[in-house]
């Protein structure tokens, strides 16, 4: 088994996805990458993610409907959750904090800003 901590990416955005993936495995990360939110939770469920990040807007299962499902899994409900979105506005924000994500972060974002974030929740 991998020792370096495992982190799950989705998002239906190949190229975001290949960019988060290959930064956060330079940074030591074991990661996973899901092209939607059913194959995020497959992945969750097969092995325990220390950190999901997740696009809020992804077909089949969307961001905050995962971030509500994985909070009701015994297993998964205290995973760490990063959200990301091209959605700005204050109440998209609320929204997805309200579903039980630790942080929320808008697009476009400097890796340092999730790097930061994965370190704060993992700490």
């Amino acid at each position: 088994m991998n020792d370096r901590p495992y982190v799950i990416c989705a998002d239906d955005d190949r190229d975001i996805l290949s960019l988060v993936a290959l930064r956060l495995e330079r940074s030591g990360f074991d990661v996973a990458t899901a092209n939607d939110g059913e194959e995020a939770l497959e992945l969750a469920r097969a092995r325990r993610p220390v950190v999901v990040v997740l696009d809020v807007m992804m077909p089949r299962l969307n961001g905050v409907e995962l971030v509500k499902t994985l909070r009701a899994d015994a297993a998964l409900g205290d995973v760490k959750i990063i959200l990301l979105s091209a959605r700005a506005q204050d109440t998209d924000v609320a929204r997805g904090l309200d579903a039980g994500a630790d942080a929320y972060l808008v697009k476009p974002f400097k890796y340092t800003e999730l790097a930061e974030e994965i370190e704060r929740l993992t700490a």
